[in-house]
Order: C-alpha cells, then sequence, then structure tokens
C-alpha cells in the first residue's frame, strides 16, 4: 500500500500510470501461492489535460517492472518510474495562469513477499524525488486465508514521509506525514463469483497548501476514510468477465466522493482479450474552495484562515471511457495498449452544488506495455 504525494500540477496521469504498473492480468490479484515463474514488464504512457483552446498538462512516463519468485517461497517486487511533465497551468480560477511547467520525476519501490500456508507477507518500501518534493514511504501487509480457501482477510498499514522545497514561493525544508491503514476481505461466493470489501483511513498532518498558486491556505491536518467494494463475475458462455466497483471517500476537509465503475473483460480467438470501461466520479467541495468571482483576486491578500482557489478542491463530476486490447504475441510475451478518455463539469456534480464558473476539464491517456513471463 503506497501513498501518492499531492503534486503542484493537475497530473491524474501519474496516478493512472501507477494503476497500470500493476501485475499483468494473468497474476491473479486474489492469489495467495508463491508465483511459480517471473515477469518483467515494460510501460510507456502519454498524457495530456486541457480545456477549451488550450492543452495545458503534457507527460510522458517511462516505467519497468520486475517480479521474481525465489526458492518457492518468497518473491520480490521492484519497479522504476522516470516521467517528465510539461505545459501551462490552468486558464481560470488561477492567479498563476499561464505560468510554465517544466518537471522531472525519478520513482521507484521495492517490496518482498513471503508466501505462507495459510497467506502471505509483505513488506515494501518506495521513493520519489524531483526538483521540489521528495517522498519516502514504508508500507506492510499481511493476509490469512480461511481453512475453506475461500476467503481471506488482510490488514496492511504505510507511513509516507514527504519534504516540500519550492525555493521560488520561499517554501523551505516543509514535511508531510501521513499514517495509513487498512482492512480488507475478499471471499469467493462461487465458481463465477468474487467479492471485495476494503476499508482505509489516514491521518496527516503537515504542510498540505499549494505553494505555486496564490492566496492557498490549507489545514496542516487532513483525516481521510475510504470504503471499497469490489465484484466480479464470470460468464461461462462468453467466457467473459464483469468487473464492478465502488469507491466512497471522506475526508477532514469536508470532501466526500463516490466513484462507480465497470469493466468487461472478453477473451477474443488467437490470444486477444479486449476490456472496455467505464467510470464514473463526483466530488462534493472542501469547506474552504473559493468558488470562482467575477471580481478580480488581489494575490497580496495576507490569509489567516483555510482558502483555496485550486479547482481539485471543488465540487464536480467526471466520466472516464476507455478500452485496453491485450495480445499474447508469443509463448512467453504479451503487449497491450489502453485508451482512456475522461470529463469533467462542474455540473455533474451528483448534489447539483458544482462551481458553473469553472471551464470543463478533459484529458486523454495512451499506454503502451509489452511484457514478459521469465
Amino acid at each position: 500500500m503506497k501513498s501518492v504525494p499531492t503534486k503542484k500540477t493537475h497530473v491524474f496521469g501519474a496516478v493512472l500510470f501507477s494503476a497500470a504498473m500493476a501485475l499483468p492480468a494473468s497474476y491473479s490479484a486474489f492469489a495467495e501461492a508463491a508465483p511459480e515463474r517471473g515477469i518483467v514488464a515494460f510501460k510507456y504512457l502519454n498524457y495530456q489535460d486541457s480545456q477549451p483552446d488550450q492543452d495545458r498538462i503534457g507527460v510522458n512516463a517511462y516505467s519497468v517492472m520486475v517480479m521474481t519468485p525465489i526458492a518457492g517461497k518468497w518473491a520480490i517486487n521492484s519497479s522504476y518510474t522516470y516521467d517528465s511533465v510539461s505545459g501551462a497551468s490552468p486558464t481560470n480560477h488561477d492567479t498563476l495562469s499561464g505560468a510554465s511547467i517544466e518537471e522531472r520525476r525519478n520513482a521507484g519501490d521495492l517490496s518482498v513477499t513471503r508466501y505462507l500456508e495459510k497467506g502471505s507477507m509483505t513488506i515494501g518500501t518506495s521513493y520519489s524525488s524531483e526538483s521540489d518534493y521528495k517522498s519516502h514511504s514504508y508500507s506492510f501487509q499481511r493476509s490469512f486465508l480461511t481453512e475453506d480457501n475461500n476467503t481471506t482477510f488482510t490488514l496492511g498499514g504505510s507511513y509516507t514521509d514527504d519534504t516540500i522545497n519550492a525555493y521560488k514561493k520561499d517554501v523551505y525544508d516543509k514535511k508531510k506525514r501521513i499514517y495509513s491503514g487498512f482492512l480488507g476481505v475478499t471471499k469467493v461466493l462461487t465458481k463465477q463469483d468474487i467479492v471485495q470489501l476494503n476499508v482505509g483511513f489516514s491521518k496527516g498532518d503537515g504542510y498540505f497548501s499549494d505553494p505555486y498558486k496564490y492566496l492557498d491556505l490549507r489545514p496542516d491536518k487532513r483525516d481521510v476514510t475510504t470504503l471499497l467494494t469490489r465484484w466480479n463475475h464470470h460468464f461461462d458462455a462468453s467466457d467473459g468477465t464483469v468487473r464492478l466497483g465502488y469507491r466512497y471517500y471522506t475526508d477532514s476537509f469536508d470532501i466526500s466522493a463516490h466513484t462507480f465503475s465497470a469493466e468487461y473483460v472478453q477473451p477474443l480467438p488467437h490470444e486477444l482479450t479486449v476490456t472496455p470501461l467505464l467510470r464514473f466520479s463526483s466530488q462534493s467541495a472542501a469547506y474552504f474552495y473559493k468558488p470562482v468571482s467575477p471580481h478580480p483576486v488581489d494575490p497580496s491578500i495576507v490569509l489567516t484562515s483555510p482558502s483555496s482557489l485550486d479547482e481539485r478542491l471543488s465540487a464536480f463530476g467526471a466520466v472516464t471511457v476507455g478500452l485496453k486490447v491485450e495480445k499474447k504475441v508469443a509463448a512467453d510475451w504479451t503487449v497491450d495498449v489502453k485508451f482512456e478518455q475522461y470529463e469533467q463539469r462542474g455540473e455533474w456534480c451528483l448534489t447539483g452544488k458544482g462551481d458553473s464558473g469553472l471551464q470543463p476539464f478533459s484529458f486523454r491517456s495512451i499506454q503502451l506495455g509489452v511484457s514478459r513471463q521469465l
């Protein structure tokens, strides 16, 4: 379990890429047996977000992942990611409009898993570095399998220590620490059905403000609670599998968010697999978010209480559609390509209280991958 540091840019692509670097589909997320073969995988992401008449942030990210089994009871998993970010900040509701952004990031993680007779234990660490932001994370996870092998209980925790140095904005050696934990249960209901329920929580303290935005002062504590449910159902007739999910998020900033997701994995002849996906999310605004105002913002104002113009803290709804195509090209080789298109609007918020003054926001991402079993 890893914590993703808050970035100064609106880069959803980094999050997408982290998710994409999960093990290939041939490795079951519910498996408790030690893997018999290793895997090496490479992925490339191209991401571009935009607002009307303006391309904003672009990301090119490259990542390699290696998983190696050892002695039938152990597995080592490591990955390295390099990404470059460039573009301009938002055109509205941000007093740094049009500011040029150039950033490079290096990140890596390492985990070791010990497979037991009824469960597994994993410890891990990760590190991320860029010119103004460094993050260290340490994690632990333990799973327990019931006697009938139909139910897995999982618990885990992590600690993340971030350091922010935005020198151009006179932000020096600011700290942010996050303590996280989760409990989960995964159950095989039938030969066709698997369900999962996870509850997560975290407590953070330190510097949560965005140093690259004027009039951005956020509380120095942030508590988060999440609830995640999943249901996978396999159709024997078509050999396809539907994956349904729901995630609820709430925090001490008074943000509440709902995310509904659906995927359908369909194997086809010639060892081809297609996976269309659909996702809808909606969130409420932070209690200190300031909606778009027709009056100019005076950047010389000195804030004494929490306030932010950051559109990421506003109320909005968003829809993502996508398609992944995967093909086995040789005995041990698999290639894949994934496309996603994201559209965000204030009026799509489920509460009907979105910020109508914000411009529409969208992004598209293209991921290319190749993996080989060792």
